[in-house]
């Protein structure tokens, strides 16, 4: 199988990735539940794994660096946790249900007023626009730092600039960027960073996590156990403690520390530069052949993702005959972002989304041109 659906989950790790898991599964008991070896053992995972995140992400409090079990928990915990009764929210039609559900069902309970900033046909936001709709009561700025279907990478050191002008905090969904695009939490201004170890980041699936500006108080999205303050009726104030109810995933973490410093021995720019040179090299072949309709802006900065439609075909179609006749492997639909492909005039079809990754080449490329060439010509 060529696998060109990296956009979705990683699966092709590094071997550290898989021998970290192993050893962890062998050696670690219950983080900050015991003084036993394999409690201490499954500990010392766990804070390696916060300082090599919050050094990552350029970020000076490794205790607020909370885990989750994916990206979604994490933009789910931010959002539900910050916002309060009369909170004005800004977010965009490019963003992934992960981010429009919660933000929804907050705005039909009474509790937000929301406003979403239209995109163009080629799924560009608009920053003026964007300064100009921030309110008196607007408390944050929601927003992804690439699309999943368009590849569209948003300029966060302006946005987190109007964030500071206007004094409202930053969130943002690095689900597609982390791992191939540099964040710094510092220069781009952000309160929250919600990040998911199996994508760009090379990790397990079951972790992800959120960076807590120090100025940010959240409530928690879940209670429970957490090894500090048992005899507290309510969930412990300190962090991270405040948001990792029950037991963390250190298996998990284990293999996501190992990812990350994979990834920092390599270089981020250098596996993003690789990863958007294949995908470069895909879009620069199909680009011209009939009948193939490309999703997205191929001018400003972008992610390892090439979204396409052929005229006549339903994306599910297309994918089916890509990985049946071809074996590749892509995504079709709509990406769990329904109103990026409102916005990109793609809701009847959906879209077929290639996506690359380190482990990939540049023959991975050439052969998936080949095989769009041969299906929308024949």
């Amino acid at each position: 199988m060529l696998y060109l659906d990296n956009a979705a989950t990683t699966v092709q790790k590094p071997q550290c990735v898989i021998d970290a898991m192993l050893d962890a599964m062998s050696q670690a008991g219950n983080a900050a539940r015991g003084v036993n070896a394999a409690s201490l053992c499954a500990a010392r995972i766990v804070m390696e794994a916060r300082r090599e995140l919050a050094g990552f992400f350029d970020f000076d409090a490794p205790n607020r660096v909370c885990f989750t079990s994916n990206a979604t928990e994490a933009l789910n915990t931010a959002i539900k946790g910050l916002f309060q009764q009369g909170d004005h929210v800004i977010t965009t039609a490019m963003e992934h249900n992960s981010v429009l559900r919660p933000l929804f069902c907050m705005q039909d309970e009474g509790i937000i007023r929301l406003t979403i900033m239209d995109a163009d046909e080629k799924g560009r936001i608009s920053y003026d626009a964007l300064e100009q709709a921030v309110q008196k009561e607007t408390r944050a700025i929601v927003i992804q730092h690439a699309s999943n279907v368009t590849g569209n990478v948003n300029d966060l050191v302006r946005v987190g600039e109007i964030c500071r002008r206007k004094q409202v905090a930053l969130i943002v969904d690095a689900s597609q960027t982390a791992g191939s695009v540099p964040i710094s939490m510092k220069k781009m201004n952000i309160a929250v960073l919600c990040f998911t170890g199996h994508k760009g980041l090379m990790g397990p699936q079951g972790t992800g996590g959120l960076l807590v500006r120090e100025d940010m108080a959240l409530r928690p999205l879940k209670e429970g156990g957490s090894g500090i303050h048992s005899y507290d009726r309510r969930q412990p104030v300190d962090y991270p403690e405040h948001l990792e109810a029950g037991t963390l995933n250190t298996h998990g973490i284990a293999g996501l520390l190992a990812a990350v410093r994979f990834i920092a021995e390599m270089g981020v720019e250098q596996i993003g530069a690789h990863e958007r040179a294949l995908a470069r090299a895909f879009y620069d072949q199909i680009r011209d052949i009939p009948n193939v309709k490309i999703c997205g802006d191929f001018e400003g900065d972008r992610t390892a993702v090439v979204s396409l439609n052929i005229e006549g075909y339903e994306s599910g179609e297309v994918s089916d005959e890509l990985m049946e006749r071809f074996g590749i492997a892509t995504r079709s639909g709509a990406h769990c972002a329904p109103l990026a492909h409102r916005a990109l005039g793609t809701v009847d079809t959906g879209a077929v989304r290639f996506s690359f990754s380190y482990f990939n080449t540049v023959e991975d490329a050439k052969a998936a041109a080949e095989a769009v060439r041969i299906l929308a010509t024949e």
